[in-house]
């Protein structure tokens, strides 16, 4: 018997495994919004300018975004076990390195390392669930749900937890909370995850490189756009090379016998659509929280810990949403019709957050409008994530995983510098003038509502549910 066989014979080994998968999901994420608290301590302490701080979180999402595809490549090359604990060992190291980090050049570094790390971790643990659970469709579309509840949960977590530590211990233990969590996942792993044997084939470093150079570059000049002026050189020529490596990067893709991308994957039905749906949840969803918390602490005035606790609830809601409420969705309704419910009233959600007020409260302002925000995110994320990894051939599941998981990082990242930019010039910018802040917030949660709105009229019109476009492993949860 196989490795791979014994765990997928052996319910409850599973389901052990499923748990460090959602635990892999859950700090990936995590990782992304626990330095938000932080970013005030760590720039007084290392130095950091205005202007160059927005990168301790960006250091970390482009290297996480850009370098997916790679990971992913990786997985079907090596087989997603070893990646996948490959992955956690680069986590730790770019932990350590960012906590002990005593000044600018390291603590980048150290974020971006841990970006590699997130990179080989998340398309691997997809795959890896995948193998589990992709031969009994039932049980796929549950453990999808739980999957998907792990990364609003760690999303908001961060927040929470970086609250916390920043207001009881010290910025650092943000980073080196991910050692224990390593070395835990790193001992379990060869017992719980099955064995793939390795397959032959080549890595394209050249398209890895010129993908995680375009995603960079566009975020650096959109972020920087505000302050430098959109028609600036700086803007111009930032923008430009953008597009010309991403460009660079297709070619490449169309012209290697190996392309770290298969362009044709895209001609599979609906893994387009699916990816541009799960690039539009990013988009919205993180702007989204991110704000959030910016209006808690400077407009409403809480400190880190009961703003961070304010989220709570909603992280509650979108999971149990994910695991209780998208299944029987998706079985009673389809996933078409769950995804552009789910979008339609994530859009609803947000529009109502764009009415916060400067004199306003959590009761009345924040947990209604965060409520049916997560409402919507979660019906959305675990239709538009199945239909995604359904749609590719069973030996492309790392290469499939990697490209929902760029499409969300990449909506993230590319959300987040588009709202910063639109909030910074409706005033957010204003730091002390509550009446401004607001204002500037209010316009990023109501720029998020109309990607979210986007995103379910692209789904009403794009995804196409036809059973001889589906896997048939997986088909039953499409139907």
């Amino acid at each position: 018997m196989s490795t791979s066989a014994g765990v997928t014979r052996s319910g409850s080994r599973r389901w052990w495994a499923l748990g460090l998968i959602a635990a892999a999901q859950f700090m990936v994420i995590m990782d992304t919004s626990i330095i938000g608290v932080a970013l005030p301590e760590i720039r007084a302490d290392l130095g950091f300018t205005p202007q160059t701080l927005s990168w301790v979180f960006n250091a970390y999402v482009v290297a996480f975004g850009g370098l997916l595809l790679l990971g992913g490549r990786l997985s079907d090359l090596f087989g997603a076990r070893r990646i996948f604990s490959a992955g956690w060992i680069v986590l730790l190291v770019g932990s350590v390195l960012a906590g002990a980090a005593n000044g600018v050049g390291l603590e980048l570094t150290g974020r971006a390392v841990q970006g590699v790390g997130a990179a080989l971790i998340a398309p691997s643990a997809l795959t890896l669930l995948m193998m589990l659970f992709g031969s009994e469709p039932k049980e796929l579309t549950k453990a999808l749900a739980l999957y998907g509840a792990a990364a609003p949960a760690g999303g908001t977590a961060g927040v929470f937890l970086g609250g916390v530590i920043t207001e009881y211990a010290s910025w650092p233990w943000v980073f080196y909370l991910n050692i224990p969590i390593a070395i835990a996942v790193l001992l379990a792993t060869p017992a719980l995850m099955p064995a793939a044997a390795a397959q032959r084939g080549s890595v394209d470093l050249v398209g890895a490189l010129t993908a995680t150079g375009g995603i960079g570059a566009a975020v650096y000049a959109i972020v920087r756009a505000p302050e430098a002026g959109w028609a600036s050189g700086e803007t111009l020529l930032v923008g430009a090379a953008a597009i010309a490596l991403l460009v660079a990067f297709v070619v490449v893709q169309a012209r290697r016998s190996e392309p770290l991308m298969r362009l044709a994957i895209f001609r599979a039905p609906n893994l387009a659509a699916a990816n541009v749906a799960q690039l539009l949840l990013g988009a919205a969803w993180v702007p989204m929280w991110f704000f959030l918390n910016l209006y808690l602490q400077q407009v409403l005035g809480l400190s880190a810990f009961p703003s961070g606790s304010a989220l709570l609830p909603m992280t509650t809601f979108i999971m149990l949403g994910m695991i209780v409420a998208a299944p029987r969705f998706i079985a009673r309704f389809g996933p078409k019709r769950t995804l552009v419910t789910g979008m339609t009233v994530l859009t609803a959600g947000l529009a109502a957050l764009s009415l916060v007020r400067s004199d306003g409260s959590f009761w009345v302002d924040v947990l209604p409008a965060s409520l049916i925000a997560a409402a919507g995110m979660s019906l959305a994320f675990i239709p538009s994530l199945g239909i995604a990894l359904s749609s590719a051939r069973p030996e492309e599941g790392g290469l499939a995983s990697g490209i929902v998981n760029t499409s969300y990082q990449i909506g993230s990242a590319l959300g987040l510098a588009a709202m910063t930019a639109v909030a910074a010039a409706a005033g957010a910018d204003q730091l002390g003038d509550t009446g401004a802040l607001t204002d500037g917030y209010s316009a990023a949660f109501l720029g998020a509502a109309a990607l979210a709105a986007v995103g379910a009229i692209l789904a009403a019109v794009t995804v196409r549910i036809a059973k001889p476009a589906i896997n048939k492993e997986t088909a039953d949860v499409l139907n």
